[in-house]
C-alpha cells in the first residue's frame, strides 16, 4: 500500500504518479464518509489558520468549508491591510507566531515562492492556496479529481487549455500533474500568452504529448476543455491586456459543434471567456469542480496532519 509522505502541499512537482494515484483513492474514500455523514469529527479538536493575503473566495470558503465538515475549527486573516505585515512585520515572523496558535495552515500570498518561506519558518504543515503567478496545488488536484469524477479515467484524453497560459497558475499546476499520465493537449493561446519555456521544460521525459495553437477550434478534438480567464492583475502593461482579454469565448455554438462530449472546467471566477448560455449543458462542470474542490481539501487537511480516515 502507498503511503502518503508529504507534510507540506506546496508544489505540484512533489507528487509522483503513485502519490496522485493513492490521493485520488482517499478522496473518494472521503467522499463517501462525507455523503453517510461519518466525515464530521475526524479532525475534532484540530485548528486552521487561514491566511488569504491575496483576494479568494471559493479558496478560502471550500477549506474553511472543509474544515468546519471535519468538526475542526478555523481562525483567518484576509487581506494585507487586516494583518501586522501591513505594519512591516515579516512573512517569517508572521508564520511563527502562528505556530503558536494552530495545527496547520493554508495561506495565499501575491509573492511566487512565499508559501515555501512559510513552510520552512514553521514545524506545522503548511498548504499553499496559490502563490502569485506561480502554483495552486491544491487547485490541480481537484482538477485532476473532476476529470476522474467526469470521464472516470484520465489515461488516453485529449485535454485542451484555453486562455491564459503565461500566467495561468492553475494551468501550471494542472499540468504538473498531467504530465504523469498517457494525455494529449491542445495548449489554445494566443501567442503573447504561451505557456512558459520552464514549464515545457517539466514535460520532458513523460507520457504526456502537447501541441501549441491559436485556433480555437483545437477545442473540438477534445475530451476535457479547462478554460481561464485572462489575468487581468498579472500584466505589468494594462494596455496588453485590454488587446487580449476578450481574445477566446467559449460559447454553447463552440460546445455544441465539438466532435466529442467536451466536458468544461474552469477554475473560476470568470469573465467574458465562458458564456452564461454553456451553463445548462450537462457537459458543463465547472460548478460540480467547485464542489469537488470540499472533500478534496478534507482529505488534504487529514492527510497532511497524519489522521488516519479509513
Amino acid at each position: 500500500m502507498h503511503s502518503y509522505a508529504h507534510k507540506n502541499i506546496l508544489d505540484t512537482l512533489q507528487f509522483s504518479k503513485e502519490d496522485l494515484n493513492f490521493l485520488i483513492e482517499k478522496t473518494q474514500r472521503m467522499n463517501l464518509l462525507q455523503e453517510s455523514g461519518k466525515a464530521f469529527g475526524i479532525l475534532n479538536g484540530k485548528l486552521l489558520a487561514s491566511l488569504f493575503f491575496e483576494a479568494s473566495t471559493r479558496t478560502r470558503l471550500s477549506f474553511e468549508a472543509a474544515m468546519e465538515r471535519l468538526g475542526g475549527r478555523l481562525i483567518s486573516t484576509v487581506g494585507f491591510q487586516f494583518s501586522s505585515i501591513s505594519k512591516g512585520e515579516t512573512l517569517y515572523d508572521t508564520m511563527k507566531m502562528i505556530e503558536a496558535y494552530v495545527d496547520i495552515a493554508v495561506i495565499r500570498h501575491p509573492v511566487e515562492g512565499s508559501s515555501r518561506i512559510a513552510a520552512g519558518a514553521v514545524n506545522i504543515p503548511v498548504i499553499n492556496a496559490g502563490d502569485g503567478a506561480g502554483q495552486h496545488p491544491t487547485q490541480a488536484l481537484l482538477d485532476l479529481y473532476t476529470i476522474v469524477s467526469e470521464k472516470g479515467k484520465i489515461d488516453g484524453l485529449n485535454i485542451a487549455f484555453i486562455g491564459d497560459l503565461k500566467y495561468g497558475r492553475t494551468i501550471h499546476s494542472l499540468i504538473n500533474l498531467l504530465r504523469h499520465y498517457p494525455v494529449h493537449l491542445y495548449l489554445i493561446s494566443p501567442e503573447e500568452l504561451k505557456l512558459p519555456e520552464k514549464y515545457k521544460k517539466n514535460l520532458e521525459g513523460y507520457p504526456m504529448t502537447w501541441e501549441e495553437t491559436t485556433d480555437i477550434k483545437a477545442f473540438w478534438d477534445a475530451d476535457v476543455a479547462y478554460v481561464t480567464r485572462i489575468q487581468e492583475e498579472r500584466f505589468p502593461d494594462h494596455r496588453e491586456y485590454e488587446k487580449l482579454k476578450d481574445i477566446y469565448k467559449v460559447n454553447k455554438e463552440l460546445v455544441l459543434a465539438s466532435k466529442k462530449e467536451t466536458i468544461i472546467l474552469h477554475p473560476l471566477p470568470r469573465v467574458n471567456e465562458l458564456s452564461t448560455d454553456v451553463d445548462d449543458l450537462p457537459n458543463a462542470a465547472y460548478f460540480r469542480q467547485a464542489k469537488y474542490g470540499v472533500v478534496v481539501r478534507m482529505a488534504l487537511l487529514c492527510l497532511s496532519l497524519g489522521v488516519n480516515f479509513d
